[in-house]
């Protein structure tokens, strides 16, 4: 073995990356969040409105694509649980990956064909591409608890936000450098542009997202297995697989209070994720609204990107040492930070300097989160489990902007406004501080003693 193999051995294992299904697992975030940066957060939002949305007021426009974001959530929200409980006892998670991953992929590339003023389209083909995302992602997660053990989970879920920050913003980078300089890729450039050739470089980022994410998720396909069907005391091989999701989900619902931890875990991350997401989505218009160019918002956006590759993994390190709670809540306070810095905030300057800071912090809380609430819930349910999970995050992210435009309208003011966001890490912060890790890992423990594995 050559001298160098045991430090990149070592290296490998401190990243959470040291097995072939860990390395696979974490590339499709590295596929996926591509789908993020460029569709859901800095080119398609633009697209949508100016493109898609030719001649509707500008406020119609911003109101049918908070409609469709509304549809998209709504959608899984209801499907997520369900299919998770089917997926548990079919030993079906890859399977539905992969379905919802093919619908989202080909929503994607679809984008292409989206012409001036057809927003109803527009419309369809994003809530699809939100709906194979977001479902892809509950069974993705759900594969978590599976493939790395408590010693591991941290660093492993910290690995693949690293890694979707570095997927998201090498494609972001790339559609970005075609979209601004297009005739670099012997793209139609100049002024005079018929609308189509106009909107052709974006057009084509929407096809690259899909190729991306496609080919980037042939690892997990290729490498991680499908956990081991597992039956319950009071099932019997061979039930219709519906009845036994619905009988599941029920049984759920009511053993949540058996999960105390898990269930508390979702309701701290609902309310101080409410406050990440509405940072996320209305930094840029705070931003505009403060007089920054839309060029110095781009650019942030991606030095959110990289900022977030190394400390992600950071995190990691940080939760192998004072565990993952604890490495949250440092998450939070410098969430609360950020909103104090951002209510004083006045120039481009500044808001690069807030750009690093969410960078700090932004894939490590969240990652953290999700490896934590893995530990709390048993193993053959993990597929329902995430599936509340993905419901529950999906609820975060609506109160907040609501919050936001209240305060706006009540005293004329983006300051206050994001500075009412704080409400939500403190709230959050205190129902985690509740939390307790070793009781909830004892139950989660315990009720897969309970289980039966099915060849």
């Amino acid at each position: 073995m050559p001298a160098s193999a045991p430090a990149r051995r070592s290296l490998l294992q401190s990243l959470g990356l040291h097995r072939p299904e860990l390395r696979a697992w974490a590339m499709y975030d590295w596929g996926i969040s591509a789908a993020q940066t460029t569709i859901m957060t800095a080119v398609f939002p633009i697209f949508y409105v100016s493109y898609a949305g030719a001649g509707m007021d500008g406020t119609k426009a911003s109101e049918t694509w908070g409609i469709a974001n509304t549809v998209g959530a709504i959608l899984i929200a209801i499907l997520a649980p369900l299919l998770g409980a089917v997926a548990d006892y079919r030993a079906a998670k890859r399977r539905f990956l992969a379905l919802f991953m093919i619908l989202g992929v080909g929503a994607s590339i679809s984008m292409f064909f989206i012409g001036q003023g057809q927003i109803l389209l527009a419309s369809v083909l994003f809530v699809l591409t939100l709906a194979g995302a977001t479902g892809s992602m509950t069974f993705y997660e759900a594969l978590l608890p599976h493939i790395a053990n408590e010693q591991e989970i941290d660093r492993v879920s910290t690995a693949g936000y690293a890694l979707g920050y570095v997927g998201g913003g090498l494609l972001l980078a790339l559609n970005l450098l075609w979209i601004q300089q297009p005739g670099l890729f012997g793209l139609p450039s100049g002024d005079g542009l018929s609308p189509e050739d106009a909107s052709l470089p974006a057009r084509l980022a929407f096809v690259s997202v899909g190729v991306w994410w496609l080919l980037f998720s042939i690892p997990l396909f290729r490498r991680v297995p499908e956990p081991p069907r597992t039956i319950e005391a009071d099932e019997l091989p061979g039930q219709n697989a519906v009845r036994v999701a619905f009988t599941r989900l029920g049984e759920t619902l009511r053993e949540l209070r058996g999960y105390k931890q898990a269930f508390l875990m979702m309701l701290a991350f609902t309310i101080y994720n409410d406050g990440i997401q509405t940072i996320i989505k209305m930094a840029s218009v705070y931003g505009t609204e403060i007089g920054i160019g839309q060029s110095d918002l781009i650019t942030a956006i991606l030095l959110v990107q990289f900022i977030g590759i190394p400390c992600a993994f950071a995190f990691g390190a940080l939760a192998g040492r004072i565990g993952a709670k604890r490495s949250v809540f440092i998450g939070l306070a410098v969430y609360t930070g950020i909103c104090i810095f951002a209510y004083t905030m006045t120039s481009a300057r500044e808001f690069y300097m807030l750009a690093v800071l969410v960078g700090l912090v932004q894939g490590g809380t969240q990652a953290l989160s999700r490896s934590l609430f893995a530990t709390l819930i048993p193993k053959h349910k993990s597929g329902e489990f995430f599936g509340f999970f993905s419901v529950f995050e999906k609820f975060g992210g609506i109160l907040g902007p609501l919050v936001f435009a209240i305060v706006i309208n009540r005293f004329q003011s983006s300051q206050l406004a994001i500075l009412s966001v704080i409400v939500f890490f403190v709230l959050g912060g205190l129902l985690l501080l509740f939390v307790n890790v070793e009781e909830g890992e004892r139950a989660a423990r315990a009720a897969e003693a309970g289980v039966r594995p099915v060849s």
